[in-house]
């Protein structure tokens, strides 16, 4: 793996460090979608798929297509360990619908906003958080002609729009279904890729404190100087001094 902004990317680390995991993850999306400017607004209003497809791609760019996976199966708890492609799942969860869903069932007729990460954050904190998604993205309610709160919405609405949300946005709930080498059944389990990109990011950014340890250490360099330059030739400079 070749960083090429160590700097920029070691700061994210440090700042992320405190950050509980839903920090982390808007942390990582902010580096991931340089172009927004770090408006973090612009970034929680994103579809929850958006996100993913965008961390799926910053993994590729930072450690390359192939993710590996370790789980272990629900039925008889042998380690499962197997590839996925990054580039990929972020090409995949990046082909949606259109983000204001409709949906028309028993004389109701729904317009629901797909959700963005700030809703499913503050949906989260509340009681009942199917309500709270439901009162947050519910544009419009309409039942035999007459405007309704989202607080009616009968279950069997409430499970189209469940559906019709998952299809546009199929990135909003990244679920692995694997099926086990040694028994043969298959483990459904959520990819949380924002926590999966942190602790590689965790793992390299204390790999390069460790060279800037070494070089500096051999050299007299400066952790400006040691960043500045390119991997290849940090590691050069690394296999000189074990040589030494």
């Amino acid at each position: 793996m070749a960083i090429t902004q160590a700097a920029e990317f070691l700061a994210t680390w440090e700042t992320g460090l405190d950050r509980a995991p839903a920090g982390r993850a808007l942390l990582l999306h902010g580096a991931a979608r340089p172009d927004l400017g770090g408006d973090l607004q612009a970034l929680l209003s994103l579809p929850v798929g958006q996100r993913e497809a965008d961390l799926f791609a910053l993994r590729r760019a930072l450690f390359g297509e192939r993710m590996q996976v370790r789980l272990e199966c629900s039925a008889c708890g042998a380690d499962m360990e197997f590839e996925l492609d990054a580039g990929e799942f972020a090409r995949t969860l990046a082909d949606r619908g259109d983000p204001l869903v409709r949906v028309a069932e028993d004389g109701w007729e729904i317009e629901f906003r797909v959700p963005g990460v700030a809703d499913l954050t503050a949906a989260a904190r509340d009681a009942d958080p199917r309500r709270a998604l439901l009162a947050r993205c519910v544009v419009t309610a309409v039942h035999d002609g007459q405007p309704m709160s989202a607080d009616t919405l009968p279950v069997a609405v409430q499970r189209r729009i469940a559906e019709a949300a998952r299809a546009a946005d199929p990135g909003g709930d990244v679920t692995l279904n694997v099926a086990c080498p040694e028994c043969g059944e298959g483990t459904r389990a959520e990819l949380d890729i924002a926590s999966f990109l942190w602790t590689e990011l965790d793992a390299w950014a204390r790999d390069l404190l460790l060279d800037v340890h070494l070089l500096a250490t051999a050299y007299g360099w400066s952790e400006p100087e040691i960043l500045a330059l390119s991997p290849l030739r940090r590691r050069y400079y690394l296999e000189l001094c074990a040589d030494v």
